[in-house]
């Protein structure tokens, strides 16, 4: 993921920026774009425009966004992104592969114990065949060294075109309850994994002894807004 970068793109449909109690003379623009570039957990300016283009009206969400950017909204799939929908736990865990030795993820997002990760539109038409033919939740793909408190092969929910999901808000306070970002958007065309991608993670999830570092995984309780990753790595 790259740095916050400079954005023309203004969230507001007037020619002068949204002057709320909130933010004073700044604005929400100003304050997504004054943000720690080190906080991958933190959606840009570039990255509030990606996610509102999911919508039918984008310059109408943008809008709600400034006026409320600590609420979270409901956006369709299927034309900017899907989201492949795992038990947080085990997405963690793909996490780990996807970062560790395979190309990085896109945005994620946690949502009542469910962990949300964007993928290429398509992905929700195609990953369930794939999953299908690896015999996902047949007993086939069961971790070697496994206990009863381990994910097993768990079930993966696909949101395409017709389905819509909750996103976290753009601003968020450390405590605060409700959706969360993992790794917030930052760019106007960020990378999206594809359905082989994921695949992959799965796979290598279920088919790996849970290690030490799956046992403690990377997002400990008390520092939900560590900076995890190298992300100038990702593809």
């Amino acid at each position: 993921m790259s740095a916050c970068l400079p954005d023309e793109t203004t969230l507001h449909h007037a020619d002068t920026p949204h002057r709320g109690p909130r933010y004073g003379d700044a604005g929400i623009l100003a304050v997504l774009q004054d943000r720690p570039t080190s906080q991958t957990a933190q959606v840009t300016a570039a990255g509030a425009a990606w996610l509102a283009g999911a919508s039918a009206y984008p310059r109408s969400t943008l809008t709600q966004w400034e006026a409320r950017p600590d609420s979270p909204a409901v956006l369709p799939c299927g034309s900017a992104f899907d989201v492949v929908n795992v038990p947080t736990l085990f997405g963690r865990r793909m996490l780990e592969q996807l970062w560790s030795d395979g190309p990085g993820s896109g945005p994620v997002a946690t949502h009542r114990g469910r962990m949300l990760l964007f993928a290429s539109p398509g992905t929700a038409q195609r990953l369930p065949s794939l999953l299908g033919w690896e015999e996902w939740g047949g007993g086939g793909l069961e971790p070697r060294g496994s206990t009863e408190d381990d994910t097993r092969v768990p079930p993966v929910l696909c949101h395409g075109t017709g389905d819509a999901v909750t996103v976290p808000p753009l601003t968020c306070a450390p405590n605060a309850p409700g959706p969360r970002w993992v790794v917030a958007p930052d760019t106007r065309n960020p990378w999206l994994p594809g359905p082989d991608v994921l695949l992959w993670a799965c796979v290598r999830v279920t088919r790996s002894a849970p290690s030490a570092a799956a046992r403690n995984p990377i997002f400990p309780t008390a520092d939900q807004g560590a900076n995890v990753y190298d992300v100038s790595r990702r593809r």
